[in-house]
Formats: structure tokens, sequence, C-alpha cells
């Protein structure tokens, strides 16, 4: 971040300080205190940051924000609350340095959208992005104070699992164009309905500003349906008609996918490192937010050809002669539809899905898990392995219907010895699970085992 007099943060969040500090940066982890530093002290669920207070000034901060008295060697920033005084201080911040914001949120794919985004607009300008899942309330002003006055654009991630977490989020980053991906189910639990999530990612526009544009999947139903007076709508997709940006000629191998972006009597011709058609999706929105927003056609293109897979989302890995496709950070029913489709679009002699449970599913879980046993079937998958007592449904649809091979296990090493003695060369194997089975511990074993 630029740095800043504690003075002029002080005004700029109508805050008291009781002393002058030059701040050059924000932590709000006592053991990550590089000098120059204000430690923010969050209280949170399970700690209370000002208890660590003293740490962070042994530590080297040179000023403190905190909504408690206290005196500690360097100045105290005082709020009435450090969480809200977070949010207020990085939207105060993100406007001082004015970059081009993009906001993006949506059930499925926001990540790597917003890595597809990111690759796209630094083919031409020096962007910032959220790193990893910092998306929410303590993520978002982290990422946006890590601003300076050389970056031209940022890209914002925003997550949320219940209504009003967006709203606050895009009131703070204060958007200039914005894109929804999709509407799913996860967080089906809290919300009630497609139409309550609808309603919270729409949440997004309370934040953009004026003139903003919003890119919208047209191919989403919900989507569609919504109503958007104050802002042009720029809808991107693959098979709607009203497609300002159209993905067509679609072709894919077992590593990359090719197509072409129409757009107003215009075409760019587009190759992604990676596969699925949700993929397409994705980077058709990152293509017509570049675009839109002054990203030479060819430029986005080369981005895109660029864009590697973040984490464990649909990495893939060729070992022993045999595809791997890691898709394991998170899963849902629209997720796992997409991995299912990936794996069948991939040339293998042998297609071969392990499921792990789905989470947060609230009164659809039962359904949702028994639809990817029927998915899988429908596929023509070769076996499915599942991980989880939840996924026992899908085994148990997936050997109704047909599916040659299907085996089911509580322990990480148990499935990873099956699996092992399973495949072969020339197959191709998905995993796919929400973060909390852990299904890397799997992945990990069966490489092992393919060293040997």
């Amino acid at each position: 971040m630029k740095a800043l007099l504690l003075s002029e943060i002080a005004k700029g969040i109508n805050a008291k300080a009781s002393g002058e500090a030059s701040v050059s940066g924000i932590s709000i982890d006592s053991r990550t205190i590089e000098p120059g530093d204000m430690y923010i002290a969050i209280a949170g669920e399970n700690f209370d940051g000002h208890d660590f207070i003293g740490a962070a000034v042994s530590n080297g901060a040179a000023a403190v924000m905190s909504h408690k008295d206290v005196e500690c060697g360097v100045p105290v920033l005082r709020v009435e609350n450090t969480e809200s005084a977070f949010l207020e201080l990085a939207s105060w911040y993100r406007e001082k340095i004015n970059p081009f914001v993009v906001a993006l949120t949506g059930s499925v794919g926001k990540t790597t959208t917003k890595e597809m985004v990111s690759t796209v607009f630094a083919s031409q300008r020096n962007t910032l992005r959220t790193e990893g899942n910092l998306n929410n309330q303590i993520g978002v002003p982290r990422t946006l104070m890590r601003l300076d006055e050389t970056i031209e654009t940022a890209v914002i991630e925003m997550g949320m699992d219940n209504k009003g977490q967006i709203s606050v989020l895009t009131r703070c980053a204060k958007p200039d164009a914005a894109i929804i991906t999709n509407i799913g189910v996860s967080h089906l639990e809290n919300l009630g309905s497609r139409e309550g999530i609808l309603a919270a990612k729409l949440e997004i526009l309370e934040g953009l500003k004026e003139g903003g544009k919003v890119f919208l999947n047209a191919d989403d139903p919900y989507l569609m349906s919504a109503v958007i007076e104050d802002h042009p709508v720029i809808y991107y997709g693959i098979n709607n008609s009203i497609c300002k940006y159209r993905a067509v000629n679609i072709s894919s191998d077992s590593l990359t996918t090719d197509f072409d972006i129409v757009w107003d009597n215009n075409s760019q011709h587009i190759t992604l490192p990676t596969i699925g058609i949700h993929n397409v999706y994705n980077a058709a929105a990152a293509f017509a937010a570049g675009v839109e927003s002054g990203i030479n056609p060819e430029n986005a293109a080369k981005g895109l050809a660029g864009y590697t897979p973040s984490g464990m989302r649909q990495r893939i890995c060729q070992k022993g002669g045999i595809t791997f496709i890691e898709d394991c950070y998170n899963a849902s029913p629209d997720s796992v539809r997409a991995a299912l489709n990936t794996l069948a679009s991939v040339n293998a002699k042998r297609k071969i899905a392990v499921l792990g449970d789905m989470l947060e599913l609230g009164s659809v879980s039962e359904e949702a898990h028994k639809t990817s046993g029927v998915l899988a079937a429908r596929k023509g998958v070769d076996a499915v392995f599942t991980y989880g007592e939840r996924s026992l449904l899908t085994a148990e649809k997936a050997r109704e219907l047909g599916v040659k091979k299907v085996e089911s296990f509580s322990e990480h090493k148990a499935l990873a010895d099956a699996l092992s003695d399973y495949i072969r060369q020339g197959d191709a194997v998905i995993f796919k699970a929400s973060r909390g089975m852990k299904l890397e511990n799997v992945i990990s074993e069966v490489y092992k085992s393919l060293d040997d």
C-alpha cells in the first residue's frame, strides 16, 4: 500500500488517533507484522485480536487500530468496531488510489473466473486480484489495502453464505464493473431458494458505480430473469441468441479447449489450457469484461492462453499414462455436474469418477447426491468410487443404473489403495468433493503408488 500518515487515515474514516505515525502496511495477524504496519485488532468468534496487541507492537507495528481503550507504546487509532472500520478504511483507500475495479460473484466458478479476468486485464494493465479465497468481510479489505499507485485494475471476488454479505463487500469495493457467473444451489440451506440466492448475488449492484456494466451469463435462467434497470447489461454465453459475446465452434482434447468468441461482427479465437464447458463460460465472461473495458481482443486471448488453474480447481496432471483431474477444492450439485461433463469430454479408455460428499446442502442433500449417481451413469462413466456417508446415495444410484464398477469408502487410505489397484494406462480420473472431505489426501497416496 501507499504510505500514509495515521492522522490522514483518521480523518478519512472519521476516527481519533492518539499520536502520529507513518503507516506503510496493514496486518490483522500479530505474527506477520512488518515494520511500518498498522495492526488491526479484529475480534473474531474464537479469538480477540486485542489480546495480541502487545505482540504486534513487539514485532514492529507502527500503530494499532482498536475498539478498546489500550496503551501499548505506539499511536492508537480508536474506532467503534475494528471490523467495520477496516471495511471503511479499505473503501476510503480504494477511492484514494482509484483503480478500475471489477467485482464478481456467483454460485460456481467465481474463483476460476476471477483468475481468468485477471489474466485478461494483466495482458495490458498492471492488475491486482484477490488471492486465494480472500473473498469475505476480512479478505476483501485486505486485498484493497494491497493497492498502490501502480495498480490500474483490481479484480475482486465476493463470496457469501447469507443475504446482506455481498452488499457490505460491494459498498466497500465500489466496483466499476460487475460479473455474476451463475445461480446454483450453494447455500440453499441459508437462503431458502434459488430466487433467494439470486437476490443475494444481485446485491453486488448496490455498490456498482453509476454507469457500471453488469456481465451476466445468458444461459442461466435465473440471471435471465433478473430485472436490472440502472446499469447496462452485457450478456455472454453459448446457447442464448441474446448474447453479445457468444462462444462458438467449441472443441477440446485432454488438455485444452478451443473456441471462437463472436461479438458485433467480430471474432476472436481462444485456446484455453484447461477443459470443460463451464470453463468456456468463465473465459467468455472474462473476455467480455476485458474487451468492454478497453482490453484489446488479441491481448485478451493471449491472457486466457496463459491461464493457470489455482489450487485444486480442475488442475490436470498426467502420471503413468493416466490423466488425473484434481477438482476437489469444493463441490455443489452444479459443479459436480460440470465435473462429470468434463470427464465425459476427455479422450480416455476408461473414465473414473471419485466423488465425495457435498456439504452444506441442507434439505436438498439427499436428492443432490442421488442425482450425482444418475449423472455419472448417464455420462457413461466406467467406475465410480465414493467417499463419505452422504455419497453412499451416489453409489447406490450409479450401481442401480448400470455403472460397471462402484465402490464406497470411509477412509482415505482404503480408497487410495483400491483406486491405485484399479487404474491403468489410458484412464482418466476426476476427483470431486467438498473441501472438508480432503480428497487431496487420496490424490497424494495414488500419486505415491505410481511413483513407486
